[in-house]
């Protein structure tokens, strides 16, 4: 497993391309987020994406799927939002949030049928500047844990994956114990509370 460490949330550009390239390469990536460390893949390569789905043992036809977004002119490109659903994301995001919104046309292929799909954008400039550089979303879902040291200290998350074939673990240093919080935004007039996690509410 490669290994790249970030400072404060502030890649250089040859670091921003690096795990870009890992991505492009169909590589399964440890991600920091604003919440807790993600299992992430490029969203648009089906055999990656089965592979992530592998290790978290996920069925991909059935579990939800949240991708992480650069900005929201990306996430709209692969979700239908509205005005109230654009209000929601210019007063929450970045953050800690997976907003749910009716799937566009535009999906990929891991992702047909399906009527819905998770929206990160997340308070992470890494992640939101590698989405940018690979130009399309990154496929996430959180890493297992089962105590909070599991969940925080960068070293003991490598371990607990290092048999798995992940590509890169990306250290951005301590890690979160807290889920997003979750919105179901379909009809996003009146957004739906899923589950309470680390992003607040007004």
């Amino acid at each position: 497993m490669k290994n790249i460490k970030i400072w404060n949330d502030s890649p250089s550009d040859k670091q921003v391309r690096e795990i870009a390239d890992s991505f492009r390469e169909g590589e399964i990536v440890i991600l920091p987020t604003d919440s807790v460390y993600a299992l992430s893949c490029d969203a648009l390569n089906p055999k990656a994406i089965n592979e992530l789905c592998r290790i978290k043992g996920l069925n991909p036809e059935k579990n939800e799927l949240s991708i992480i977004c650069a900005d929201m002119s990306m996430a709209a490109e692969y979700a239908v939002i509205d005005n109230p659903g654009y209000k929601l994301l210019k007063d929450y995001t970045p953050g800690a949030f997976t907003m749910i919104f009716k799937a566009a046309r535009t999906l990929p292929k891991a992702f047909k049928g399906r009527k819905a799909v998770g929206i990160r954008i997340p308070d992470n400039l890494t992640a939101r500047e590698v989405a940018k550089e690979l130009g399309h979303p990154i496929l996430c879902t959180s890493i297992e844990f089962n105590d909070d040291d599991h969940a925080r200290e960068p070293e003991l998350i490598a371990e607990h994956y290092e048999p798995d074939g992940i590509g890169l673990f990306v250290d951005g240093g301590d890690g979160g114990n807290e889920f997003t919080t979750v919105l179901d935004c379909s009809d996003s007039s009146n957004p739906f509370l899923i589950r309470q996690g680390k992003g607040l509410l007004d």
